[in-house]
């Protein structure tokens, strides 16, 4: 069996091995691959993994030998999905592999937000503290979390994580999610309702996926509900958040900080509005990218291809 990885490098730019794959067929890695190039790539493979190259319509028309397209993420949208089905391609994804690391991101993020523990110790490198007249100094508020309200929207197996780190920090839980599961309340967690949420919390974490339900849930309509100085946390999908709107609602002091991992358009593009709003931080969508849990992904990868071989698919998105 041919394997072709047509992005491999940001799953494993050299840390991990591909040894898995090898032992299930020839295996070619290409590190990234034009979107011009990849049904040359691919050729008569019968395997395919990608992570953001698009495998389109009219590439699985090209490839007719591919039976299996793996995909190195959660995500699958760049994939056609239907075409694949049509074309009886078996498209599988990971579903589970970086809950943990991604929960403890959105926690490090809000620290980074309550603290600004790296401008600070740039300003000691810098000289401020051995020329400053009094013992000690700060250059933002900082913010002690015990006792406010954690505010989670979509409560899966990543929103529960960090509702359980932030319970830790002796914050109170609000939870938002179309399925509420009644039986994860406690004390210090309850579901509300969206409006409820937006009103209570003094911190707000996205988790929840890009459905046409919940693109742009974070827009003037809902900042306007939001407590004056609220927090605003992604790490979930940049296009839940209309970013004009938050950019507007940060420099006017509305939200009194922001920090996501992900944007709307990725890499991020010049002209993005976040780039020009006050109190923001922006990091390059690496909540995910631990060695720990890119070694968990690749594992799945793996197994999912072996589970196809034995006939027995697993984690598949095109049924």
């Amino acid at each position: 069996m041919k394997i072709v990885v047509l992005d491999g490098y940001t799953e494993n730019p050299g840390d991990l091995s591909w040894e898995g794959l090898e032992a299930l067929g020839s295996l070619t890695v290409y590190d990234r691959t034009p979107a011009d190039k990849v049904a040359e790539r691919i050729g008569d493979a019968q395997a395919v993994y990608t992570n953001k190259t698009p495998i389109t319509a009219e590439t699985i028309r090209q490839c007719p030998g591919m039976k299996f397209i793996g995909v190195l993420a959660t995500g699958y949208n760049v994939i056609d999905t239907a075409a694949a089905k049509e074309q009886g391609v078996v498209v599988s994804n990971i579903p589970t592999y970086g809950t943990d690391a991604v929960a403890q991101y959105a926690m490090a993020l809000l620290l980074e937000l309550c603290h600004h523990v790296g401008e600070h110790s740039d300003c000691v490198k810098a000289g401020e503290w051995t020329h400053n007249q009094d013992w000690c100094f700060w250059k933002h508020p900082l913010v002690e979390l015990a006792g406010k309200n954690f505010g989670v929207i979509g409560f899966g197996r990543i929103g529960q994580r960090t509702a359980q780190i932030a319970q830790a920090f002796g914050m109170k839980i609000l939870a938002f999610d179309e399925y509420p599961n009644k039986a994860l309340e406690t004390e210090n967690c309850r579901y509300v309702s969206l409006d409820q949420l937006l009103a209570q919390s003094d911190v707000i974490s996205l988790h929840c996926p890009l459905f046409p339900s919940t693109q742009g849930i974070i827009n003037k309509d809902t900042i306007a509900k939001m407590k004056d100085g609220v927090k605003i946390l992604n790490t979930s999908r940049g296009p839940l958040i209309v970013e004009e709107d938050l950019k507007e609602a940060l420099n006017s002091g509305k939200v009194s900080g922001a920090a996501v991992d992900v944007v709307s358009s990725e890499p991020i593009r010049e002209d993005n509005p976040l780039l020009g709003a006050k109190n923001m931080i922006i990091t390059p969508h690496i909540a995910w990218a631990p060695r720990e849990s890119r070694q968990r992904l690749m594992d799945i990868a793996v197994d999912n291809l072996r589970r196809f071989v034995d006939g027995k698919p697993q984690n598949v998105v095109n049924r």
